[in-house]
């Protein structure tokens, strides 16, 4: 029997998402695991894969067609399967019209062989070519776009690679002479850069946890010296490709501490605060054009080993855009990590309906005193912002004070 692929949900945010491009045609042989489509979001560019076997009967969106999410984007059934065609009038609006300049019938031949470039000089690319032209060190600019509304896919960087021509050659005059053109030396002009999804979405929920979830903060400093250590002693065992970060380890202590403190694995719905029985916990990645968290499922349960490969995983899918649903739902507790930008201490924002999240600054070398003796120590600030409608300053103090138990005592992560 035929069954309909859906829009999937990205988010508990998501409301919508474009359909970019058809990876398969109809009529195409598909088998569980497949892509089938490219689908764009307010966070990401992300795959959608088969879910079964069989062949692509109908396509029932266009490319660059907003669809909502749960509605039908196509059908998949055997061979000759007759194909029973879902009420959507009015569900699917209609395909994204590109931002470009106008132009005339005889100019268009001309104008298909130029880059394509978006507002604000982004570049109209599907995540698969960006990922080729950046391998290839291939100036994205300078690419022709063959694909729907001008943009460049996988077989416009196969083409040029094959041609072996200089990128550079074809770049619009236009952007040569701007960058031959000597830099203003006071009173640079005003640019209006437009604010893209990600931006904008991130925007309004933070505005939102600010302005509806009551914050508070505590803050801490952390001996770490135990923990530096054994990372450094057990990276040497491991090969460049496994090696540990110390996000690596305060995820896991983070993990184990919840689970004494279930009230800061909760959410707030209604009147009621539900205490999840899993511990994910969200890593907020940067990738471009703003931040997006990926999620440690159970991170009680798992190894350093096992918690470092899977966020390395997630992070490089992020930020290729190519995240899967589980990466980036359903965290109950979040962490903020810039130590590795040389932040000292921040505080972050509330990542709703999670009651806390953790931020962390870099590990230092600095003086301390330890008993009654100038001395050098690693130490690592943190400061943990909760919702006060969930939890209290005593409990998150208690919280904070049982981490330093798992950080100080680094080994209590490896058992």
């Amino acid at each position: 029997m035929a069954e309909k692929v859906l829009m999937p949900k990205l988010g508990f945010d998501m409301a919508e998402g474009v359909l970019v491009r058809w990876i398969k045609m109809e009529g195409d042989a598909v088998v569980k695991g497949d892509v089938l489509a490219e689908i764009e979001t307010d966070k990401a560019t992300v795959e959608v894969e088969s879910q079964l076997d069989g062949q692509l009967l109908k396509q029932l969106v266009k490319q660059d067609a907003i669809v909502p999410v749960g509605a039908p984007i196509a059908v998949i059934g055997k061979a000759g399967e007759s194909v029973e065609m879902p009420d959507s009038a009015g569900v699917v609006k209609a395909p994204v019209q590109e931002k470009q300049v106008e132009k005339t019938e005889s100019k268009s031949a001309e104008a298909a062989t130029e880059p394509v470039l978006e507002e604000g000089d982004r570049i109209k690319i599907s995540p698969l070519a960006k990922k080729m032209a950046e391998e290839s060190k291939l100036p994205m600019a300078g690419l022709n776009g063959t694909g729907p509304g001008g943009r460049i896919v996988k077989a416009d960087v196969e083409k040029r690679l094959s041609e072996g021509t200089p990128v550079m050659a074809s770049i619009p005059a236009v952007r040569s002479a701007a960058a031959a053109a000597p830099m203003p030396s006071v009173n640079r002009e005003d640019k209006k850069v437009p604010v893209n999804k990600l931006r904008q979405i991130i925007g309004r929920r933070l505005v939102d946890s600010k302005q509806q979830v009551p914050h508070f903060y505590l803050s801490r400093a952390y001996q770490v010296d135990g923990l530096m250590k054994m990372r450094t002693e057990l990276n040497q065992l491991l090969p460049a490709e496994d090696k540990l970060s110390v996000n690596d380890f305060i995820v896991k202590a983070v993990a184990l501490t919840l689970v004494e403190f279930p009230n800061l694995n909760a959410s707030l719905v209604g009147n009621e605060i539900i205490q999840h029985g899993n511990i994910n916990i969200g890593n907020a990645v940067a990738v471009e054009g703003g931040l997006m968290t990926v999620v440690t499922r159970d991170a009680h349960l798992k190894s350093i080993r096992s918690i470092s490969s899977e966020t390395k995983g997630m992070v490089q899918r992020a930020r290729d855009g190519k995240v899967k649903t589980e990466d980036i739902e359903g965290s109950t507790f979040s962490i903020s990590n810039l130590g590795m930008y040389k932040i000292d201490h921040f505080a972050a924002i509330i990542n709703p309906p999670e009651a806390a999240i953790l931020a962390v600054g870099a590990a230092q070398q600095v003086p301390v005193v330890q008993e009654n003796a100038l001395g050098i120590a690693w130490m690592m600030n943190m400061t943990i912002s909760a919702d006060h409608r969930i939890t209290d300053g005593a409990e998150a103090a208690e919280f904070m004070l049982r981490l330093e138990y798992y950080l100080q005592n680094p080994l209590m992560l490896l058992v």
